[in-house]
């Protein structure tokens, strides 16, 4: 039986500004640059020194629409009747895991807060992702509904993760966070792709 497929609309607005280094905003001389690159799935590595505002908010931003992605997809476990399903859900709630430490790590090294002041997300055109009580509506479906519910759910928080990815490699300036932000952008859509044709099965 096919089931319904959303509509996706995400917008998110970010300006990038200046680029600065840990030391210029936090006092202090240069710093070396890291070496290693973030690749969902692997380990926290070195973050390099130069990095600029809208760095500092991806991160910010991600990382919690992240780990809101992981309970969202831990839902599937005990609730989804496909295999498929539980397998897809599982394995993005892995690589979710897995990025939203790195960009904890990486914000904690830039010495910047792990979460942005409200009114900096407003101004930023709001925090992207399901409210709690949306995530409990898709927790408590009916187990006929289950699977349709959280495939939609998924699929739009997938694709706000895609516009935050994009607009970071647009305004971004360290390239570890934009090459980050380029691995999401791609597995976000091929993630997209497989949940939509799980909805039209």
């Amino acid at each position: 039986m096919k089931r319904a497929v959303p509509i996706l609309l995400g917008v998110f607005l970010l300006t990038g500004c200046g680029a600065h280094s840990i030391q210029e905003l936090n006092g202090g001389g240069h710093m070396g640059h890291g070496a290693a690159s973030a690749v969902p799935g692997a380990a926290v590595g070195a973050i390099g020194a130069d990095f600029n505002p809208a760095d500092v908010m991806f991160l910010q931003m991600m990382a919690p629409h992240n780990n809101q992605g992981v309970e969202l997809a831990r839902l599937a476990a005990d609730r989804a009747t496909r295999q498929e399903v539980k397998t897809l859900a599982a394995a993005i709630a892995a690589t979710q895991e897995t990025e939203a430490a790195s960009m904890s790590a990486w914000l904690s090294e830039w010495k910047q807060p792990a979460t942005a002041a409200p009114d900096e997300h407003a101004a930023h055109g709001g925090m992207p992702g399901a409210s709690e009580k949306e995530i409990a509506a898709v927790a408590n479906a009916a187990p006929a509904d289950f699977e349709e519910k959280l495939l939609n759910m998924m699929i739009a928080e997938q694709d706000d993760a895609i516009q935050m990815a994009r607009v970071e490699t647009a305004t971004g300036l360290n390239p570890q966070v934009k090459e980050l932000a380029g691995r999401i952008d791609a597995s976000r859509t091929a993630q997209i792709k497989q949940m939509l044709a799980l909805l039209g099965q």
